[in-house]
């Protein structure tokens, strides 16, 4: 069995892909044949395809090695260095399929003749998931991709609540990795964006600064989630008081399933919005402040008192969020992102190109600036 890791970041916990050294690449490249393939590789492709995909700014440079030979069959193996000029270069390998239409980053697994047992050895072994928790694959099915089908492993450790993990398996079950990890490269990143544009709901949102703003900042987050609210934090107090009128912030709800009460909470901050709007932020804020308090057993109280606190009425609200009134904007946001490509927060898109995660605050600053510069 073959495992090897990149420098991204897999969690068993809510089977959630977070790229790290992904995140922040960029840079020059050049075009190369693979062997055994006709058509080359395009390499400023896939490095620009990795800009849009984690929204990388121009001010990384980044270096990409020939591909070559894999030790996961199908795959062709190369290095990519990611150069910001303040922290020594940093290195992570990326894999293609033959013929340079998926890219791969994350864990690649081999597996061997029984499918069902080598998938989950090699999750446990990848993930480092103990033999306590209950590890079950489905059947393989056909995935949106051609050259790969999909299982879902349902995760039981017999105490919290894990959602489903995903997997592609290639069509000869030689090879899985999550389905996070796999991209289409075929996917044109400016029509990606453009799709953003369209898909995404501005209308009746809640958001800060001015809707002609030159630059719109779309933020899918959960309540929950301790990295949602350092973001929220940096959007709050140093990205718009920077900006000023040039930048709108445009907020969404996208409660993950691993997450006991951020449902709830979502529920009650789009209660909020619908019943006193200019209220939807200071609750916004002061949920991601209080998350250390929260907890399942008295998520309601601790809205209707935060609630109270900012000037929303009680009653209202306790109605409201009693009745699911705000459920179908909550629902409709994670629908949207989910759309878009969101599985994991924060998630924000900056004009429609998306950005995973928190990166550096000067490195989201330059992609600001960028946007505002094409504007």
């Amino acid at each position: 069995m073959k495992v090897r890791r990149t420098h991204c970041l897999v969690s068993l916990g809510a089977f959630a892909l977070v790229v790290g050294t992904a995140a922040v690449i960029g840079g020059a490249t050049r075009s190369h044949a693979l062997p055994g393939v006709d058509a080359p590789v395009n390499t400023d492709k896939v490095v620009q395809f990795m800009r849009e995909q984690w929204g990388i700014p121009d001010t990384v440079k980044v270096t990409i090695q020939p591909f070559h030979g894999s030790s996961f069959p199908g795959f062709e193996e190369s290095t990519v260095t990611m150069d910001d000029g303040k922290q020594p270069p940093k290195t992570s390998p990326v894999y293609l399929t033959k013929g340079g239409h998926y890219l791969a980053v994350g864990a690649l697994m081999t597996l061997g003749s029984d499918f069902r047992t080598d998938i989950v050895k090699d999750i446990r072994e990848t993930f480092k998931v103990p033999p306590t928790t209950a590890l079950k694959p489905g059947p393989l099915e056909k995935s949106r991709y051609a050259d790969f089908n999909q299982t879902t492993v349902t995760v039981d450790d017999g105490k919290n609540k894990q959602p489903p993990a995903v997997f592609y398996v290639t069509r000869d079950n030689k090879v899985a990795l999550l389905k996070d990890s796999l991209f289409d490269l075929d996917v044109n990143p400016l029509e990606k964006r453009e799709k953003v544009l369209h898909t995404v709901v501005l209308h009746n949102q809640a958001s800060v600064g001015p809707a002609n703003a030159p630059v719109t900042i779309v933020e899918y987050a959960d309540l929950e989630c301790p990295t949602c609210a350092r973001f929220h934090a940096f959007l709050e107090n140093e990205l718009l008081p920077h900006y000023g009128d040039k930048v709108r912030v445009v907020f969404k709800e996208f409660p993950l399933p691993s997450h006991d009460w951020s449902r709830v909470a979502a529920i009650a901050n789009e209660c909020a919005y619908q019943i006193a709007p200019s209220s939807y932020v200071t609750l916004r804020s002061m949920i991601f402040s209080h998350q250390a308090g929260i907890n399942v057993a008295n998520v309601r109280d601790a809205m209707l008192q935060y609630g109270e606190e900012v000037g929303i009425d009680r009653l209202k609200l306790a109605a409201c969020m009693d009745s699911q009134a705000s459920l179908p904007r909550v629902e409709e946001g994670k629908r949207e992102g989910t759309e878009l490509g969101v599985n994991s927060t924060p998630t924000s898109f900056i004009n429609g190109r998306m950005v995973v995660g928190m990166p550096p605050a000067e490195q989201y600053f330059a992609l600001v600036d960028e946007a505002l510069a094409k504007h």
